[in-house]
């Protein structure tokens, strides 16, 4: 059966925390406790910004794809309705010339 203390050093261990409980346990004989926690919630906030910095840069990537995305979307679009009315233009003025507009007298 195992300590208390090597459960907390495996828990550590296995977390993968930026101090083991080696060092901890040195602070704390050294320093007093309070430095101790105090110490340690510095590396848990230190790395809780990293993770917060990481996923904001990641949802600044996604909302520039998507802005790109929406962006192509709308040309192509636009490129869609200019030769469509482009098209029509030439049929209308086709049918145009071959009316034959005549003026005279009404009626």
């Amino acid at each position: 059966m195992s300590s208390p203390l090597q459960r907390t050093e495996n828990r550590f261990r296995r977390r993968r925390n930026h101090i083991d409980i080696k060092t901890l346990s040195e602070v704390i004989a050294n320093q007093g406790f309070p430095i101790a926690l105090s110490i340690l919630l510095i590396f848990r906030i230190d790395r809780f910004m990293q993770e917060i910095v990481t996923a904001q840069k990641e949802g600044y990537r996604q909302i520039l794809e998507n802005t790109k995305e929406i962006h192509n979307t709308i040309t192509n679009f636009n490129q869609q309705n200019r030769e469509y009315y482009s098209l029509r233009f030439s049929e209308v003025q086709k049918e145009l010339d071959g009316i034959k507009v005549g003026v005279g007298p009404t009626g």
